[in-house]
């Protein structure tokens, strides 16, 4: 074999060497990349999409959101003598503050019912907070289309005339023996059983007859 063979034997075989290394290398680097595409994939899939249970808000509300003060929500669970086998009903239950102190305190069964969507996803989380999201719920309700027959308890800071507005329901869904605590406001002709002084706030108490007076009707 003379010397110019030897040379392109040499040359030859570098090339095929060189061509299968960079063969390797490129091969190595599509399946890293195969191995890293379906992470990324995983990564933009896998973020959960929040859930909502709220809805647009049905219409403006009845009355501006105010708190009620947290010895007044004590007053008035206390007067209606709430227990564990009471179904409560808060109508306008903001916070759901009234709701969770009942179940908290007294092991009370509870429904807050808002029509504005961020007060019920605040009052969803304040009961998480609390540990009571398996006693209480939260409706983003019109409470003037919420079935109240289950309640035994109605919890209520409204305004006077809605009060009004809201009685002959009560009367209409509730049995006799239901007992309805206001803050604030009372119901008209309707007169309370009792009538308390809470820091400088008023709580009113009632118990829907077993004969409604003609006078309410």
């Amino acid at each position: 074999m003379n010397f110019s063979k030897i040379l392109l034997l040499l040359a030859t075989g570098v090339s095929v060497v060189s061509f299968g290394i960079t063969g390797c290398t490129t091969q190595q680097q599509d399946s890293e990349a195969g191995t890293q595409q379906p992470v990324v994939t995983v990564q933009q899939t896998d973020i959960p999409t929040p859930i909502t249970t709220t809805q647009p808000q049905e219409r403006p509300g009845d009355v501006p959101y105010v708190p009620t003060p947290q010895p007044v929500v004590d007053a008035m669970l206390k007067v209606a003598k709430v227990g564990k086998n009471d179904v409560l009903y808060d109508l306008g239950s903001g916070d759901g503050r009234i709701v969770i102190t009942a179940a908290q305190k007294y092991g009370t069964r509870g429904v807050g019912i808002d029509i504005n969507p961020e007060r019920i996803e605040e009052a969803n989380q304040n009961a998480k907070k609390a540990g009571v999201s398996d006693r209480v719920k939260f409706v983003q309700q019109d409470l003037f289309n919420t079935n109240l027959s289950e309640a035994t308890v109605v919890t209520l800071y409204l305004l006077p005339d809605i009060n009004l507005k809201l009685r002959p329901k009560l009367f209409k869904e509730l049995k006799p023996g239901t007992r309805i605590v206001s803050h604030a406001f009372d119901m008209g002709d309707w007169k309370p059983q009792q009538t308390l002084r809470v820091d400088g706030k008023t709580v009113y108490y009632w118990v829907i007859p077993d004969k409604i007076p003609s006078n309410l009707q």
